[in-house]
């Protein structure tokens, strides 16, 4: 009896242990970017994933399979839904059919470090787990602006019957300018311009030298309106479930100190304005009360959205995300 007693406690301690040490193993996550390999949206991302590789062996490891070629944009919000990925580098604009929520992180005019400190994080984290079991661990850039470019002048800052590439973020706004917005993904753009399919687009005031648009691009409209949001999503079982607490603290710290660097994102904005002027892009200022009234319509068109799209929602995050008192 002893000596049976005595092979099953050690059976019991050794399958503890066991248990143990799978449970602190290095966990492989897999992941996607929804943007080109090398682009602006990307590279930040690819440090980072660069970064948790170098300091988390034996803690946790990102397997990048890919950007687009992989998956296209919009299909990535269900593949971290449903698991087929673990994390993601996208926006809440590609998976808003899932969150319309998720498009109140590009109208925020709250910095992100505010929102971590008065609950928006946690309501915008709760939303995603609810409907798209999604953990939102952050944001890789905060600040930026959208800009409207075009191939021609817009006359007395008016965009009516002009055909503008949209995605949901702007799209009411560009309806209430009176342009004719049309979804075309990133890599159909340039095309578009060239035959006249569109005869401008919505951007960031990055990014469109990685993109080659520069090429077909005559103006752009200032002021920028929103806050380009692009943010880490994970599948929220992956989170609970495949990570441990060392695990997840560790990418936790790892997005902290990512979000530490929105600074560069000022200057480089900065920088590419410069290279527009460079190569012959002529920046439309529009006058002070046009750009007020521009601003404001873009503002109203967003919240206004967001009040149809979740009345049980949208008090509060106009409450945590939207500090301009509008």
């Amino acid at each position: 009896m002893k000596l049976q007693f005595k092979q099953i406690a050690l059976g019991t301690v050794l399958g503890l242990m066991a248990a143990s040490a799978a449970h602190g193993a290095e966990v492989t996550l897999r992941a996607v970017s929804v943007f080109a390999k090398d682009s602006f949206f990307d590279r930040k991302f690819e440090a980072f994933v660069k970064k948790v590789n170098e300091e988390g062996k034996g803690i946790v490891q990102i397997n990048m399979i890919g950007g687009p070629e992989a998956m296209p944009p919009f299909e990535v919000g269900n593949a971290v839904r449903a698991g087929v990925v673990d994390m993601s580098n996208t926006t809440g604009v590609f998976h808003a059919n899932l969150v319309p929520e998720a498009l109140v992180m590009s109208f925020s005019s709250t910095p992100m470090a505010e929102v971590r400190a008065n609950g928006g994080y946690e309501l915008m984290d709760k939303i995603h787990r609810e409907k798209a079991n999604m953990v939102w661990l952050g944001r890789v850039h905060d600040g930026l602006k959208y800009h409207v470019y075009t191939t021609k002048k817009p006359e007395n800052g008016s965009f009516e019957g002009m055909k503008l590439r949209s995605v949901p973020v702007y799209r009411t706004f560009f309806q209430s300018l009176g342009a004719l917005p049309l979804q075309v993904p990133p890599g159909e753009v340039y095309t578009a311009l060239e035959r006249g399919v569109v005869d401008g687009y919505g951007w960031p005031s990055v990014g469109i030298f990685d993109l080659g648009w520069q090429e077909k691009t005559k103006y752009r409209i200032d002021p920028g309106f929103y806050n380009v949001e692009v943010s880490l999503f994970m599948n929220q079982n992956s989170w609970e479930k495949k990570l441990n607490d060392e695990q997840r603290a560790f990418l936790k710290d790892q997005v902290k100190q990512l979000e530490a660097r929105y600074d560069e994102d000022d200057a480089l904005a900065e920088k590419e304005k410069q290279q527009l002027i460079d190569a012959g892009i002529e920046i439309v200022e529009l006058e002070p009360k046009q750009a007020e009234e521009f601003v404001a319509k873009a503002n109203e068109a967003a919240w206004k959205a967001i009040d149809q799209a979740s009345p049980r929602y949208a008090p509060e995050l106009r409450k945590l995300f939207d500090n301009t008192g509008s």
